[in-house]
Order: C-alpha cells, then sequence, then structure tokens
C-alpha cells in the first residue's frame, strides 16, 4: 500500500472514458498517469485530470462512494433538474444584485448548455452517497465553474476568477438545492411514464372494442362464475390504468412545493431575504412546473413525505399493472392445457429443452418491475423514516430508488403496449365452447325458473357435460326460443338488462 496521504494522491481515473463514464468509473485511487492540475480543499489537495471539468469535492466523491456503480448521468432528468436550479439561483442573485453580471451570464450560459444535454458525462459521482446530496451538489457547481472559466478564458481549477461555491452556489446550500432538484426530476420522469401509461390504457382499450362481442366465462376465486365478454375484461384493464394516471398526476403539484432560500435548515442563512422569492418565480419559469415555495422552510428542509406519497402512487400503479399481466399470463396459459383464451405475441424462443414452448416473456418482465418498484417504496419509507432532526441525510438512495422506479415503470409500459398488447388475439372456439358448456349461463335464469331448479340442473350439466340450454328445454321449464334469447351474448353480459 501507498504511504502517499490518501488526500494527496491523485485520483484514479484510468477508467474514466466514455463507455465507463456510464458505470465504472473507480478503481484503485493513484493509477492516472495522464496530465493532471492540483485543486485543494479543507483536507488538503488532489491531482484532478487535466480535461474534467469536475474538481475536487467531486474526486474526494468517487473515491468515498463505490458502491452503485452509477454515476448521477444516468438521470438526465437529474441532471437537467439540478441545472435548471442552478440557472434560478443565477437569475434569481443576479436579479437582487447579489452576483457580479458578468459572472452571472457565463453561469448562465453554461447552466442552459446542460439543460440542452451538453456536460453529463462530466457528473461521475455515484448516484449512491453519503452527505445527504452535498457531492451530488459539488459536481454540478464544478462542472458549472469549470466550463464558465473556459468561456471566460481561464484554465479549469482557476477558481479566483470564479468560484464554484461563492458564485455557483451563492445563495444556495445543498439542502435545499438537492431536494428541489430531485423533485423537479421526479416531475419530468413521471411525465414520461404518464405518457406510456396512457398509451398502454389506449391499447387495452382498442382491445376492448375489437373483442366486445366475444363471449367468455368470467372466473371469481379461480372458479367458473357468470358470462362476460373479452371486451368487458380489457376495458377493466383499461378503466383500473386510468385511475392511476389520475393518482400519478395528483403527485405534480405536491413536488413543485421546494424550499429554495432555506439554505442550511430552513433559515436562510447566507442569502439575501429578497432571494426566496425571486429564485422559486425564476425556476416557476424555467421547469413550467407549478413551483410554489414552501410555507415553512424548516419543516420544509426536514421532511420527505412528497417522496413517500410519490412512492405510494408508482407502488400502486405497478402493482395493479402487476395484477393485469397475472391475468394475462393465466387467459393465455396453456396452450393445450391451460386456460387458452387469449393467444399473446410470440416474442422468443422458451425454452433450451422443450421444443415449441414459448412463454409469456413480457408479462413476466413487467412483473418483475412491479417486485423492484415495491422493494424501492420499501427503501423510501426506511430512509424517510430514518431523518433526524433539521434534514434526512438519506435523500440520495431516495432519489435512486424512485428514479430508476419511474423509469422502469415507463420502459415497462412501452414493451407490454408494443411487445404484448397490441398483438393479443382472442382464441373465439375455445371460448365459445367453454361458454357453451358452462354451468355458469344458468344464473341468468333464476328469476324466470327459480334458484333451486337451477341449482339442479346446474349439476345435471356439471355431471353429464351436456349444455346447459338442452337441459332446460328438455325440462320444459322454458323453450328454446326463451332460453335462447335469455342466454345471448348481450343479456349475459348484462350489456342488455333482462326482462
Amino acid at each position: 500500500m501507498s504511504d502517499v496521504p490518501l488526500h494527496t494522491r491523485p485520483i484514479n481515473i484510468d477508467a474514466l472514458n466514455t463507455t465507463d463514464r456510464a458505470g465504472n468509473f473507480m478503481s484503485a485511487p493513484g493509477a492516472y498517469q495522464g496530465p493532471t492540475r492540483t485543486e485543494s480543499d479543507s483536507l488538503g489537495s488532489l491531482a484532478i485530470p487535466q480535461d474534467a471539468y469536475w474538481g475536487v469535492h467531486t474526486a474526494r466523491a468517487l473515491e468515498n462512494f463505490p458502491i452503485a456503480r452509477r454515476p448521477i448521468s444516468v438521470f438526465p432528468e437529474l441532471i437537467r433538474a439540478l441545472a435548471c436550479v442552478k440557472l434560478a439561483a443565477v437569475r434569481a442573485n443576479a436579479e437582487i444584485g447579489s452576483i457580479e453580471p458578468e459572472k452571472a451570464e457565463v453561469i448562465e450560459h453554461v447552466c442552459q448548455e446542460i439543460i440542452d444535454g451538453h456536460l453529463h458525462e462530466e457528473f461521475v459521482v455515484g448516484i449512491i452517497q453519503g452527505g445527504a446530496g452535498t457531492s451530488t451538489n459539488m459536481n454540478a457547481n464544478e462542472v458549472i465553474a469549470n466550463r464558465a472559466l473556459e468561456l471566460m478564458g481561464h484554465a479549469k481549477g482557476e477558481y479566483q476568477f470564479l468560484d464554484p461555491i461563492d458564485d455557483v452556489n451563492r445563495s444556495q446550500s445543498t439542502n435545499d438545492v438537492y431536494p428541489t432538484a430531485v423533485k423537479m426530476a421526479m416531475a419530468m420522469s413521471v411525465g414520461r411514464a404518464l405518457t406510456e401509461l396512457e398509451a398502454l390504457r389506449q391499447a387495452f382499450g382498442e382491445k376492448a372494442t375489437e373483442f366486445a362481442g366475444i363471449l367468455k366465462v368470467g372466473r371469481t376465486q379461480m372458479q367458473d362464475a357468470v358470462p362476460m365478454t373479452l371486451g368487458q375484461e380489457f376495458h377493466g384493464f383499461a378503466t383500473t390504468l386510468g385511475e392511476d394516471i389520475e393518482r400519478l398526476t395528483e403527485t405534480v403539484p405536491l413536488l413543485s412545493e421546494v424550499n429554495m432560500g432555506a439554505t442550511a435548515i430552513g433559515t436562510g442563512i447566507t442569502a439575501d431575504p429578497r432571494y426566496r422569492e425571486a429564485v422559486v418565480r425564476h425556476l416557476a419559469d424555467i421547469t413550467e412546473f407549478p413551483i410554489v415555495s414552501a410555507p415553512d422552510l424548516i419543516e420544509a428542509t426536514s421532511d420527505v413525505g412528497v417522496f413517500m406519497t410519490f412512492s405510494a402512487a408508482l407502488k400502486r400503479s405497478a402493482i395493479k399493472l402487476s395484477k393485469i399481466c397475472n391475468d394475462l399470463r393465466l387467459l393465455s396459459s396453456g396452450p393445450q392445457a391451460g386456460f387458452g383464451e387469449i393467444n399473446l405475441p410470440a416474442r422468443q424462443a422458451g425454452s433450451s429443452i422443450m421444443p415449441g414452448k414459448v412463454n409469456p416473456v413480457i408479462p413476466e418482465v413487467v412483473n418483475q418491475v412491479a417486485f423492484a418498484i415495491a422493494g424501492a417504496d420499501v427503501t423510501v419509507t426506511m430512509a424517510a423514516e430514518a431523518g433526524q432532526l433539521q434534514l434526512n441525510a438519506f435523500e440520495p438512495v431516495i432519489a435512486y430508488s424512485l428514479l430508476q422506479s419511474t423509469a422502469w415503470m415507463a420502459q415497462a409500459c412501452l414493451t407490454l403496449r408494443v411487445n404484448c398488447i397490441m398483438g393479443i388475439t382472442a382464441n373465439e372456439d375455445r371460448l365459445e365452447a367453454m361458454v357453451s358448456t358452462s354451468v355458469g349461463v344458468i344464473t341468468a335464469l333464476i328469476p324466470l325458473i327459480g334458484y333451486q331448479q337451477a341449482a339442479t340442473l346446474a349439476k345435471e350439466a356439471l355431471h353429464s357435460g351436456r349444455r346447459v340450454a338442452d337441459l332446460v328445454v328438455e325440462s320444459g321449464l322454458m323453450t328454446r326460443e326463451d332460453v335462447e334469447r335469455e342466454l345471448a351474448p348481450e343479456r349475459l353480459s348484462g350489456e342488455t338488462p333482462a326482462l
């Protein structure tokens, strides 16, 4: 082991190439051999890669948090949200005269570059980190500062001309920047999830129309019940997704209440009293979200209740979607020895040993996404509970859990719609055969022949395997014409009320 103190060794970034910046960004310290610059903080000095836009605070985070092997840049919404917050802050500071106009102009330019998708590869700190998000905030401050220095004609690291903390982080603390950025990132990411959920809902609705006249046996407790149409079943899927779209949409205004101006614990220390109103106004203009300032900044800085609300709504949607996928797997099971009522698109060979086997792989992967989202909800709950006094230090794992869950939810809805729902077909012959021999249809005749007579004929139908309609006619209780009228698909499905 090297005798060189850790805080003076060059940070290892030999794996920090274009490919590995997406994840594998840590090795043993001291391996980097390329050109460096030296940056210092209160702990000492570190050698930083000459071409890196990040600096010493980010370098320490790279050494300290080789946990998730995933940098914050895997969530582009979070990077854009950080840039939006920094842009709002510099505009507010410029408006109230807290920063020189020349510095404000160049910082604003860099923030817009990041919002437009540039420099995201420079956001390299691990998504799971200690410090309540300080490493993420400093990664943003350093990238913005060094890019600004470059535009001003200075070398990276020449912070005497524009400083990551004194200028980029002016009037701010990690404790108001980070939760605000996370909320904005969630509001951005849930937009895509809502778009995919709506597209999926419409796909189920289209199938409901396609299957509207196809009668089938309904089931309760895995046992045959009364008839319905396949269209009604798929319409129910569409309706339940619509309800979840409403619940998730309701979280966006909740995410739009922020604590900008709170600084460290909510007292606003180091920030001009005029800053709070200005930064919230500018953030609303930049993001076009209904941003409002929290009424109590002390409470807002320590409270993460909105993340639990968002997580609960996301989990609800995921679990209900998983239940739909369970139904799809059951309805398509077989094809010979199962329900076999619908046919899912064949997506890949299902077995390395059984020829011809095709598995419901798309519903299965959506099930697994739901399991992961449910687990993430537990993580969010535990992290929320673990907060202490004026701050919750565990917001990074909350951010990771929810941003990952939201991204997976959107992708799960997309693949379910495109690779499964749109290609589902009905096995109409099998459905007709099951309905014609189902004793459940006799329920529709109870008002006309009575429960006891219906129960007797149902038992006989089960024992003999004969059609209920034939047994009712033979018993003399009803004519063939009356039976056929009462057992017509539109009557059995409730679309036309019985007389």
